[in-house]
């Protein structure tokens, strides 16, 4: 096994990750991992040179002047004597010891389960983005975009700028609502402009607000989608639904070293230090909240990781303004309960392990659907189907062991 040793280790090469990397390193050796062979996360992620963040370029400028040793492509699965993670890599596992630690892990889109979502060419919004990004040919292609969250608006924006044919847009959250959310972008200008163009850019495209998947079909793959707004139902023949229902954390790495978690979010002080001594947290797994407020934690953490807690505090109201904006976003966007009724008895709610929605019905609780049905015990170890059971029944995932990432066993 090969080790590496670091004064700061920071989890996450997303827009908290890099802005705590970017100030730390001003003050001691820090080391940066991340399972992508690209640092930005899925906001910034692009080709060295070709990215305009700011927060990109001067971390890729940190890396040139050996300030930050960049570990990609490299997926913490362990914790070991309170002091290192375990990685693995293409080429083995390696410790990274530390002496303070940034988690910077992110988010990741809530799936809901329905009719149909298991088909080829259903995928995640997001998903459907980093394909494209990937290369994936889009242009011409036939793309239903549905869920919940800023994030379709986005990713609507992206693929029509590649020559897809963006069908609809369907935000399950009323008008009204999302009124009362526009009007409060006034209160920040830059970001009312930034929904501005993001509109001028749509238009033509059908925005199409208390409107949802109801189903989707195909037989080999996908060929159609029904979608239901106001008690009426209709069907839109696509090549891709793109679907999402807004963010959940990333917060197993933070549960297996033992941070205080609430409601599912990382618990931190001003400082956003965890329950535990060392060990900070900033960006998505603290609340969804956006960039700006990601980047402001993650500047927090850095400095005050660093022993600059003097100069964290400067940075108190950038970060407490952009957590605002993150409060209104998560009631504007909250999901309506009619979205719990898509399932029939047959429709697949682990994709893992092939576990029906009408199976679960049986338990009352998580742990005992895991122990019956194998539920969350696949690959993804519940990552998917945790949060849409928790959505659907209120359950609670019980417990995160290492690895929390499927491990080679020649590694282990």
């Amino acid at each position: 096994m090969n080790r590496v040793s670091t004064e700061i280790l920071i989890v996450g090469a997303g827009p908290a990750g890099l802005a705590a990397a970017n100030l730390a390193s001003k003050f001691a050796s820090v080391a940066i991992i991340d399972d992508n062979p690209l640092v930005g996360g899925q906001i910034w992620r692009a080709e060295r040179g070709s990215n305009k963040s700011p927060h990109v370029r001067r971390f890729l400028e940190a890396i040139d002047r050996s300030r930050v040793r960049l570990l990609n492509n490299a997926q913490v699965c362990g914790f070991k004597d309170g002091r290192s993670l375990l990685a693995d890599t293409k080429d083995g596992s390696i410790e990274i010891e530390f002496d303070k630690l940034i988690l910077a892990t992110g988010a990741r889109e809530r799936f809901l389960p329905f009719p149909g979502w298991t088909l080829p060419n259903v995928m995640g919004a997001g998903g459907l983005q980093a394909l494209v990004k990937g290369g994936l040919p889009i242009a011409n292609k036939r793309v239903v975009i549905a869920g919940t969250g800023p994030l379709l608006l986005a990713v609507a924006e992206y693929l029509k700028s590649k020559g897809a044919n963006v069908l609809a847009v369907a935000e399950q959250t009323p008008a009204r609502k999302l009124c009362k959310f526009g009007v409060g972008l006034l209160r920040s200008p830059a970001k009312f402009v930034q929904a501005a163009l993001i509109g001028v850019r749509l238009v033509g495209v059908p925005y199409l607000t208390d409107c949802w998947v109801r189903s989707a079909h195909g037989d080999e793959k996908l060929k159609s989608v029904t979608l239901i707004r106001k008690g009426k139902k209709w069907s839109i023949d696509c090549d891709y639904l793109a679907c999402g229902f807004h963010l959940v954390p990333n917060n197993e790495l933070a549960a297996l070293v033992g941070c205080k978690t609430e409601n599912g979010f990382v618990t931190v002080d001003e400082f956003q230090q965890t329950s535990l001594l060392n060990v900070f947290c900033a960006g998505e797994a603290t609340g969804i909240a956006g960039v700006e407020s990601a980047t402001a934690e993650g500047e927090i953490a850095g400095l005050v990781s660093a022993g600059e807690s003097v100069q964290a505090r400067k940075l108190f109201r950038r970060r407490d303004n952009a957590r605002r904006f993150g409060q209104a976003l998560n009631n504007a966007f909250t999901l309506r309960d009619e979205l719990r009724l898509l399932s029939d008895a047959g429709t697949i709610v682990c994709r893992c392990e092939d576990v029906e929605y009408g199976r679960l019905l049986e338990f009352d609780n998580f742990r005992e659907a895991k122990l019956q049905t194998r539920c969350g015990m696949g690959p993804c170890q519940g990552r998917i189907c945790g949060a849409a059971t928790q959505f659907l029944f209120g359950w609670e995932v019980p417990s995160v062991r290492s690895p929390i990432f499927p491990v080679k066993m020649e590694n282990l």
